[in-house]
């Protein structure tokens, strides 16, 4: 097996401003008629003659419009395509003119105020919802969609139920989005290389920081001050996790006090210009124990080996072999130790494809294609019953294997300000 420093480094660029007349950066045209084409392309192979998505991820995807994630996944704003039409986005009330302001090129018709009733706030008695589903209706004939059948990513029942009524057939439009958005070109690929940059900076400064009386709660607040100075437009996640909270892996930090000799892992998740990371770095505090350097060993061996296989035409089933069955660290079944040895797609969303796991890969495993970009996860409880190691890498399928974007340190495990 092939120590980690073998593996190859992604030559991805981070620039920083990511577009200047100087030098060949992101092409946001490119990059946006790509992701059209895309959807279009799954369109054709999943047979769906036409889209409405409500899943923010998937909007913006096929948009390239954005208003802040405080209206993350809550429904507002929903955009359609259809195979025959330009795709249309319905927003909150002015922020339907501000994009026509924003995109020159697009139409009057493409971006229009939309209400669904605020996730029931609004209640149906006003007929929003009904109002909504017959709009979709009349363009769908209007487009030639005969027999009025969409692929809806996730909707409000009430959505549902008025999309019904007006005759719509609702079918399922996630899985066309999930084909969209597995295949990466060079400009998602600088993003997701520029997001990992900036997290490679921020685990320098918790290294730094490190020592007895900080809580897991100021990891959190500095990671967030660190990464909106650099830029991040939006922190979905601070996993900070120290000391007996290590084992089992409880996914949300408090505001526990680190002690000496505490293990401590962190998972940092944010987003730059719509592109994600997931990126788990461990440390042990002051001083590491045995059972502590054992752990963090047997999680990067876990880790080299699934990288190892990482390559165009492998499956992901051959991947989840190499990690353990569940009783084999601690749990009863692979269901309540499902997210520790782990691997999924990184994009526009946090979990993409493809999902990598003994839960799911061994019986319905998915080819890996150049162009696909994913984490992959491992976890070792330690032998004290409480430490812990969590490592986590990003990768870049290319067709000469693996290239990791996820560059801070982690062949050994790292003592922050030691004894």
């Amino acid at each position: 097996m092939a120590p980690v420093t073998d593996f190859p480094v992604a030559t991805t660029p981070a620039p920083g401003i990511q577009s200047v007349d100087w030098e060949e950066r992101v092409n946001w045209d490119r990059l946006k008629e790509y992701r059209l084409a895309r959807v279009r392309m799954a369109m054709d192979q999943h047979g769906v003659e036409a889209l409405l998505l409500f899943e923010t991820s998937n909007i913006r995807y096929l948009t390239s419009t954005h208003i802040g994630y405080w209206a993350f996944n809550k429904g507002e704003r929903y955009a359609l395509i259809t195979r025959n039409g330009d795709f249309r986005i319905w927003d909150f009330g002015s922020a339907a003119k501000a994009h026509r302001l924003q995109h020159p090129t697009m139409r009057a018709d493409q971006s229009i105020g939309g209400n669904t009733g605020l996730q029931g706030a609004i209640g149906p008695a006003t007929g929003l919802q009904r109002r909504a589903a017959q709009e979709i209706a009349s363009i769908l004939k209007e487009e030639g969609v005969a027999d009025l059948t969409v692929g809806v990513d996730m909707a409000e029942a009430s959505v549902l139920l008025e999309l019904q009524a007006a005759g719509v057939t609702v079918v399922d439009g996630q899985q066309t989005m999930m084909t969209a958005r597995e295949i990466k070109n060079q400009d998602e690929i600088m993003l997701l290389t520029q997001a990992c940059a900036m997290v490679d900076g921020v685990y320098q400064d918790i290294y730094e920081a490190l020592k007895p009386g900080i809580r897991e709660s100021d990891v959190v607040a500095l990671a967030h001050q660190r990464l909106f100075e650099m830029g991040s437009e939006f922190v979905e996640a601070i996993n900070s996790i120290a000391g007996e909270r290590c084992s089992p892996h409880p996914h949300v930090f408090s505001d526990r006090l680190i002690r000496p000799g505490d293990s401590a892992y962190f998972d940092i998740i944010h987003v730059y210009n719509g592109y994600r990371t997931c990126y788990y770095r461990t440390f042990v505090v002051g001083r590491a124990t045995q059972a502590q350097r054992d752990a963090f060993k047997q999680t990067r061996e876990w880790m080299d080996a699934a990288i190892e296989l990482v390559r165009p035409g492998v499956t992901t089933d051959m991947i989840a072999k190499v990690w353990p069955r569940a009783e084999e660290f601690g749990f009863d079944d692979e269901m309540d130790a499902f997210g520790l040895q782990f691997g999924h797609g990184v994009g526009v969303g946090l979990h993409e494809r493809p999902i990598i796991s003994r839960l799911n890969s061994l019986e319905d495993p998915v080819e890996i294609k150049e162009g696909m970009v994913f984490a992959l996860e491992t976890y070792a409880p330690a032998a004290d019953g409480h430490s812990a190691a969590r490592i986590e890498e990003e990768v870049v399928v290319t067709a000469d294997g693996p290239k990791v974007i996820t560059l801070f340190p982690c062949e050994e495990l790292m003592v922050a300000n030691e004894y």
